[in-house]
Order: C-alpha cells, then structure tokens, then sequence
C-alpha cells in the first residue's frame, strides 16, 4: 500500500511539472498580434487627438496624436481567449470608448498578419487588417 501510495504522489508531482511546464511555454500563451491607432483627422493642426489604452494587467498610458501620428502596440493572447484592450479617446468636446481589441471579435478578422489597424477620423473609427480597405465600425458618441 505504501508502495502504490508513494507512486501515486510521484506521478501526481510529476504530471504537475509537466504542465507547468507546457503552461510556460508558447503553446499555451496564445497568439501574437500587433494594434496600431492611427489619427486620421484631415484638419486638425490645433487639436489633439488623446488616446489612453490598457487591459486588465497592462496599462499602455496615454498619448496626444497629431495628424498621422500613431499609437501601436503587440499582445499576445491568453489561454482563456480573454484578452481585451480598451481605448479612450478625446478630440475637442468629444470623447468616447472603443474596444481595440478583443480577443473573440479580432482573432480572425486581423489575419493573415494578426495586426490590426484602426483609422480615427472626424466621423468615426475605421477597421482594417491591410491598411487598404477600410470599414467603418461606429462613430463619435
């Protein structure tokens, strides 16, 4: 009885550091992808576009966009396809909220490069995953 007791134990502790080790490793920590918001505002030389972004574990901090200038970062996604980036923006009087990135609405709609481009302009934000053929997802609130 001692005998199969101590293998139980041993092979329990085994399978453990097994799994703690493929749960280090890449194979469970997910996807990489690339986010990148761009000011796309066609006239504003006196305003600023604010754009503050984190997820649950990772604040990004904020910037203050200039016309073509860009906020980017990378992710990888967790084990649990949990992952969410969310930004506030402001521009002048307006300000709102938008999701950059969620894990179940982006993981295919980003590829084949796993990035994800977003183009804030005057009258809303625009998607696109080849900076070439955009679409509009919502606008200011």
């Amino acid at each position: 009885m001692k005998r199969l007791t101590s293998f139980l134990l041993m092979f329990c502790f085994s399978l453990s550091i097994i799994f703690m080790s493929f749960r280090q490793s890449q194979f469970f920590s997910g996807s990489s992808y690339d986010v990148r918001v761009v000011n796309g505002f066609t006239d504003n030389s006196s305003l600023v576009l604010v754009i503050w972004c984190s997820s649950q574990h990772n604040d990004l901090g904020g910037r203050a966009l200039q016309a073509g200038d860009d906020f980017s970062w990378s992710l990888r996604t967790n084990l649990w396809a949990t992952t969410l980036f969310h930004c506030t923006m402001k521009w002048d009087q307006r300000r709102t909220s938008f999701e950059a990135f969620q894990v179940q609405r982006d993981s295919q709609r980003c590829r084949p490069f796993r990035t994800c481009f977003w183009l804030v302009k005057e009258d809303g934000f625009y998607f696109s995953n080849d900076q070439v053929n955009w679409k509009k997802d919502f606008s200011w609130s």
